[in-house]
């Protein structure tokens, strides 16, 4: 669909709707998401009878992920089949993960603290899933010898080569069943990774780390002492999940002081049932690539606000998610509670980035 080098014209049209514009010879749009989340009311809504639509959800933020080059988020939950379960152990219809490929992602990320909800299961069925769907995933393997001969991730896209890694924390305490392998944030392991990496000569490394403090708007120590510790490394990108609340974004020199490099500490809640402080809500960044004839940089990168958006329709809530920017002010559709939930979040996530966060701009 999208990994494809020559751009139609029907995509020439499509791609005046990203935040940035011409070089298409030569850059490489990137879009990426935070977590996919499946709590029990997000499941009952999109049941229809004997099946599940999961469409909705992606409406009106599709047009911004189906141009990008390529659009990664974090599935935060098992897909190990019936019975279907929300929090603390997540079980979700497949229908989502094909209602992600339909919108346009093309990449989803599997190591976080719910890999292992569901045991072995939950692990081999959802990497099974994804399979079946063609839709690309890392961060999780049936076996070592599958991680082994699929690790690091190396995906060529219009003649940019990017390799793509996934680690998390942990996992809610419960052991990784055998003969699965889920990745873990640990120094030893990550260094060998990112050396296996650049032995495949990629313009790029991306690392997707889950981490952090859950409802916290500041990265904590580890967190930043592990982004340096991947920059001089060699990855140029790292882009955070878990703390479901957005962090800082920021463009920083290398440690040697040469190519900048991009941390996202945190992109917040993609869609989710969550009602905490600041949790109803995330960012997608939007982050472009070219390459010249002095190699690959990082070159624009924005970030675009997002809200889930709950409904009550005919008695039963709905999901779908909303870019702040598209609706502002707020439609008339909006309840006045809605009006202040979605102005509040976004006054105080503006007020947050544009504090905190450098080398990123809110997306046109």
């Amino acid at each position: 669909m999208k990994l494809v080098p020559v751009l139609t014209l029907a995509l020439r049209l499509t791609f005046a709707l990203l935040p940035f514009a011409g070089h298409a010879q030569d850059t490489l749009t990137l879009v990426l998401a935070g977590d996919v989340m499946q709590h029990r009311p997000q499941i009952d809504a999109a049941k229809q009878g004997n099946r599940y639509d999961y469409s909705a959800c992606f409406t009106h933020v599709r047009k911004y992920i189906e141009p990008a080059d390529l659009a990664i988020a974090n599935l935060e939950t098992t897909l190990a089949g019936e019975p279907y379960t929300g929090y603390p152990q997540f079980s979700a219809p497949d229908e989502l993960a094909a209602a992600l490929k339909d919108a346009g992602f093309d990449l989803l990320l599997t190591a976080n603290n719910h890999t292992c909800d569901k045991g072995k299961t939950g692990v081999t069925r959802t990497i099974g899933v994804l399979d079946s769907l063609q839709i690309r995933h890392t961060g999780t393997f049936v076996s070592q010898a599958q991680r082994d001969s699929l690790y690091p991730m190396i995906i060529d896209v219009k003649g940019f080569r990017l390799a793509i890694l996934n680690y998390t924390y942990g996992t809610n305490g419960l052991p990784t069943p055998p003969p699965t392998v889920v990745n873990r944030i640990d120094t030893a392991l990550i260094g060998a990774d990112v050396a296996a990496a650049r032995r495949r000569r990629p313009d790029l490394i991306v690392a997707c780390i889950h981490w952090g403090d859950e409802y916290r708007l500041h990265p904590n120590a580890a967190q930043q002492d592990l982004a340096t510790f991947l920059m001089r490394q060699g990855v140029s990108l790292i882009v955070g999940s878990h703390p479901h609340v957005l962090q800082r974004m920021e463009r920083r020199p290398a440690p040697d002081g040469s190519t900048q490099h991009v941390v996202i500490y945190s992109l917040g809640n993609y869609i989710s049932n969550m009602s905490a402080g600041n949790t109803d809500g995330g960012a997608m960044a939007h982050i472009r690539l070219v390459k010249d004839h002095s190699g690959v940089r990082i070159d624009e990168c924005c970030y675009r606000f997002v809200w889930t958006y709950k409904p009550s329709v005919d008695g039963r809530k709905r999901y779908t998610i909303l870019p702040i920017a598209d609706v502002e002010p707020a439609p008339d559709t909006f309840t006045p509670a809605e009006s202040r939930a979605v102005a509040g979040f976004a006054a105080r996530m503006r007020e947050l980035y544009n504090r905190e966060s450098t080398g990123f701009t809110e997306c046109l």
